[in-house]
């Protein structure tokens, strides 16, 4: 028996984390694949749980050792999904749950052409610019950064199956739940 694997994706700021965190509770079956960053940990953030954080040369090495089932540079840091941390948990009858950007979900998409993949959508650049800069956790010009990041990110949307537009948290999520039910 193997389970089903699920890419989320969409912007810094669209709600992906939020919405992930909730999917998880109402749908017990799934679980989160922990991704690898280079980046620092986030105040709270612990290693393992969130992310596995590495040091660019231990991520170098698993990249050219190809234990990635995909990785990206995004926002001056590497990120990626280890293979056989996803392959275990479908072996053993999981549905699981990325939550990648674009260009991982991409890479997954042709390695795994089954895979469902949902793009999470703000309701507009403004609100997205909103939503980072009352997160309170980058200065002006990484959310500048990240808003122009955005704008070429939403242009990938249409190549996965769903898009979500999280404008009301709670339909989003109830969209989110039905299509993950349904497959």
């Amino acid at each position: 028996m193997s389970g089903k694997l699920f890419i989320i994706s969409g912007p810094s700021g669209a709600g992906k984390s939020s919405l992930c965190a909730k999917l998880l509770q109402a749908c017990p079956n799934l679980q989160l694949s922990i991704s690898c960053t280079t980046r620092a940990p986030r105040p709270g953030e612990k290693n393992g749980h969130e992310y596995h954080f590495l040091d660019i040369s231990d991520f170098e090495i698993q990249k050219q050792n190809d234990d990635f089932l995909e990785w990206a540079l995004v926002h001056d840091n590497y990120y990626g999904t280890r293979q056989a941390d996803v392959e275990y948990l479908l072996q053993q009858g999981r549905d699981v749950l990325l939550e990648i950007d674009w260009q991982g979900a991409a890479q997954v998409g042709v390695k795994i052409p089954d895979a469902v993949r949902i793009f999470i959508l703000p309701p507009s650049i403004e609100a997205l610019k909103e939503r980072l800069t009352q997160r309170g956790q980058d200065d002006a010009t990484t959310i500048a950064k990240r808003v122009a990041a955005a704008q070429a990110e939403m242009e990938h949307a249409d190549e996965a199956q769903y898009q979500i537009i999280n404008d009301d948290f709670e339909q989003a999520l109830n969209q989110l739940i039905h299509i993950i039910k349904n497959q």
